[in-house]
């Protein structure tokens, strides 16, 4: 008995772009409904912790899995400690007692972009006296 080889004849040409459209629409397809889905699970999620009763006011590492935090609850003021499996209260403060700090900047991702391209442009030229001298 003889090995069976099967022999593949090459797809004609119209077939394998065919083929290739297919896919490509699939991929793209697939693309499309994860896109989708994770923003329709980001406005859920965001719905469901949308409250205005408890509100993080900051938080502060200081260590491995260990933090302080200062929360809003109602009209309270509390500092906890927040651990890998506890959270402990550590004592309440006073609304007058909270320094304001700076408002959040909300930039978008093509801000972001041009101000870390702008950097690395900087970062990148050198003045002209500096090369000078590293070449004598």
């Amino acid at each position: 008995m003889g090995l069976f080889i099967p022999v593949i004849g090459v797809a004609s040409g119209a077939g394998s772009y065919a083929q290739f459209i297919t896919v490509l629409l699939i991929f793209v397809a697939v693309l499309g409904v994860t896109a989708w889905t994770t923003r329709w699970m980001a406005n859920y999620q965001k719905q469901q912790s949308a409250n205005e009763n408890i509100q993080v006011i900051e938080t502060t590492r200081i260590a491995n899995n260990k933090y302080i935090q200062i929360i809003r609850a109602g009209e309270k003021y509390m500092v906890i400690a927040v651990c890998k499996d506890t959270v402990t209260m550590l004592g309440e403060i006073s609304g007058e007692q909270l320094k304001e700090g700076a408002p959040v900047q909300h930039l978008s991702f093509k801000e972001l972009l041009d101000k870390a391209a702008v950097k690395t442009k900087a970062a990148r030229e050198e003045p002209k006296e500096k090369q000078m001298h590293d070449e004598k």
